[in-house]
């Protein structure tokens, strides 16, 4: 069963098999895109956040707002290989975590320690079955 709800991060259609971290208005993440975005965010240090622009005044909002809080940060973030204006920051990659691994709907966990090669592919088939409806951080 295929629902409307796309992952804003590789743009895949949401089924049962696959869980889904919904943001506010509407924002999406799978567990593949999350598990991609803590080994490089939370594991590997890695900062894909644009840096401010020179034209910028010191007390400027930075340039990008995270896709899932929709808020402008200043915290590391992972972009999507995808979708380049899709941001998510380093506090919604945790709380988006401790959402899917406390779901006893689904079988998602925090990914073990280890770096990822900044040219990982995200992986697209799900690989575990029965999984329910998405989780709202």
């Amino acid at each position: 069963r295929t629902r409307t709800s796309l992952c804003d991060f590789c743009m895949r259609s949401w089924t049962d098999e696959i869980p889904l971290v919904e943001g506010h208005q509407g924002s999406c993440i799978c567990g593949d895109c999350l598990s991609t975005a803590w080994r490089a965010v939370i594991d590997a240090g890695i900062n894909d956040a644009p840096p401010p622009t020179t034209s910028e005044a010191p007390d400027a909002p930075p340039s990008w707002v995270c896709t899932l809080c929709l808020e402008p940060r200043t915290d590391p973030a992972f972009q999507s290989p995808v979708r380049p204006e899709a941001f998510v920051c380093r506090r919604c990659i945790r709380l988006a975590g401790r959402a899917l691994h406390s779901d006893p709907d689904h079988d998602w966990h925090k990914p073990s320690s280890g770096a990822v090669s900044i040219e990982e592919p995200l992986r697209t088939e799900a690989t575990n079955e029965d999984r329910g409806d998405p989780v709202s951080i």
